[in-house]
């Protein structure tokens, strides 16, 4: 992508996404995700209705007045963005790629993050680690992750999710957030995400087309996996080719399900031509 025409894409995706992050979703976010906890923050004189269980007695002695011990909330995270790039995401069929739309829901989150003066990094990843983006804060920082989501060429076109877990698992050493977002059409990854998760608070964002749910009756159609590049011809036309595809699908979905369920990870499905803010709000509204 030539230069100039990545810098229009990216101050698109900026315009929209910083709007939506601090607008829509800054107040959401700022529930939903909580920081490390409660931290001392310093001691003043005592005033008419506060808690007697905050006096410092040490303090109170020392001046001959009740002061009292003020905390609070330590509000900065790490929010790593765990981002699918393999080849999966080049599929569309309506308004955009599963990739644009990860795209923009890494933009929203970045933004989101830093508003709330968190840091944001990424783990780029395909069947291995392709690249990652150390967690800072700035908007600097979040139009390098814009322009890295647009521009970025992959070495493995194939999936697979037990890398990226472990890398997160391994690598960030203090609790964080963790937003995978993934197609997961993957072979199994449930163990390495059961470590991750007792670890990190994981979110788990489904990106997906509506042609990916059944297949269209338009008789006899050439595919190719984007993942390994084989092609062949399917009938569409067959009622039961349709039919095993949809369960095919179906089961896909409830075993993703469960795999989360086990794991005590949050998620969501967003389509790529459906809107995906109601989607991410209700996901950050029932944390």
């Amino acid at each position: 992508m030539e230069a100039t025409e990545l810098l229009k894409k990216v101050r698109r995706i900026e315009i929209k996404t910083r709007g939506l992050s601090r607008h829509i979703f800054a107040g959401e976010y700022h529930s939903a995700f909580k920081g490390r906890g409660i931290a001392f923050s310093e001691v003043r004189a005592y005033q008419y209705g506060d808690d007697i269980r905050s006096i410092d007695w040490n303090v109170t002695a020392r001046f001959n007045q009740p002061y009292v011990k003020v905390f609070e909330e330590e509000r900065e995270l790490t929010v790593m963005l765990l981002i699918d790039v393999s080849g999966s995401g080049n599929f569309g069929t309506s308004v955009a790629f599963k990739r644009d739309l990860m795209t923009e829901i890494a933009a929203v989150l970045s933004f989101s993050a830093i508003f709330n003066n968190d840091k944001i990094g990424v783990i780029f990843f395909s069947d291995r680690i392709e690249k990652t983006i150390h967690p800072k804060k700035g908007r600097k920082h979040i139009l390098r992750i814009i322009r890295e989501l647009l521009d970025f060429k992959s070495e493995s076109r194939t999936t697979n999710l037990n890398e990226p877990l472990r890398f997160l698992t391994n690598i960030i050493k203090k609790r964080c957030t963790a937003f995978i977002i993934s197609d997961f059409i993957a072979p199994d990854f449930e163990e390495s995400l059961k470590i991750a998760s007792n670890k990190h608070d994981i979110v788990a964002l489904k990106v997906f087309d509506r042609l990916e749910n059944s297949l269209p009756d338009i008789g006899l159609v050439k595919v190719m996996d984007a993942e390994t590049g084989v092609e062949k011809w399917i009938d569409t036309s067959s009622g039961a080719v349709r039919s095993a595809y949809t369960g095919w699908w179906n089961s896909h979905l409830e075993g993703i399900k469960s795999t989360f369920n086990r794991c005590g990870v949050d998620y969501t499905e967003l389509r790529t031509d459906l809107d995906y803010v109601k989607p991410l709000i209700k996901l950050f509204k029932k944390r």
